[in-house]
């Protein structure tokens, strides 16, 4: 497995697993009928936001997109995103990407990263929390799952 900068030519892969991540609605607040720009724009970002993949030979396995968290006084935290295909969820993709974007913003100057909408019942709060992320808040009830009903959404933060 590879972590480099996205490129357009990864698109393809790319919109399969956010398509994936729609259909299976527990993880993200994406409508039902998010649009394939609409995900381009998310994932494939313009400056100051970036976005990585991990792809094994050419095939894309998970991406990660990471920028500002908000605009002016609020743009030294940073906010990402991640994405990693079902069919290879458990090895280690999501820890690589999320390990990369996290030097990535330090490099990049942030003074911290903030998660704004994890929902509590997302399997990868153990290894944010791992990798140093702490709950910091929850709204209760405020993500429709498929299967569990009305869940929290955390916020999560880590401080560099």
């Amino acid at each position: 497995m590879q972590i480099r900068d996205a490129r357009a030519d990864d698109w393809p892969g790319i919109w399969a697993i956010v398509q994936e991540a729609v259909a299976e609605g527990d993880a993200y607040t994406y409508p039902p009928d998010l649009s394939e720009d609409d995900a381009r724009a998310t994932w494939l970002p313009a400056e100051p936001w970036r976005s990585i993949v991990a792809v094994d030979d050419d095939a894309v396995l998970g991406i990660a997109a990471w920028g500002p968290n908000q605009a002016g006084p609020g743009s030294h935290v940073s906010n990402a995103s991640f994405l990693v295909g079902s069919m290879v969820r458990g090895r280690g993709v999501g820890t690589a990407l999320v390990e990369e974007t996290l030097a990535r913003a330090r490099t990049g100057g942030y003074r911290g990263m903030q998660f704004n909408a994890v929902v509590e019942t997302n399997p990868a709060i153990p290894l944010y929390q791992r990798l140093g992320f702490e709950i910091v808040g929850t709204v209760p009830g405020a993500f429709r799952h498929p299967t569990h009903g009305y869940v929290g959404l955390h916020v999560m933060y880590l401080a560099f």
